[in-house]
């Protein structure tokens, strides 16, 4: 394993939890905004939303955007 799977391993759970969070925050600021609204629906429609992002990000990542971060 080299240094940087190690130090990402280490804060997988912290990443992953930072994911988790941000999900939950949209959820909430959905349901405040609109209390009647379809959880689910928007539910969905944010996991489409960052999913969105993390492709983008991907692409980026394979045209050596952050090569050199």
């Amino acid at each position: 394993m080299d240094v940087i799977q190690k130090e990402l391993g280490s804060r997988k759970a912290e990443i992953r939890s930072e994911m988790e969070l941000l999900f939950k925050i949209n959820m909430k600021i959905t349901d405040w905004d609109v209390p009647e609204g379809d959880d689910n629906e928007a539910a969905n429609i944010i996991l489409n939303i960052l999913q969105e992002v993390l492709d983008e990000i991907k692409v980026d990542v394979a045209e050596g955007k952050y090569d050199r971060y």
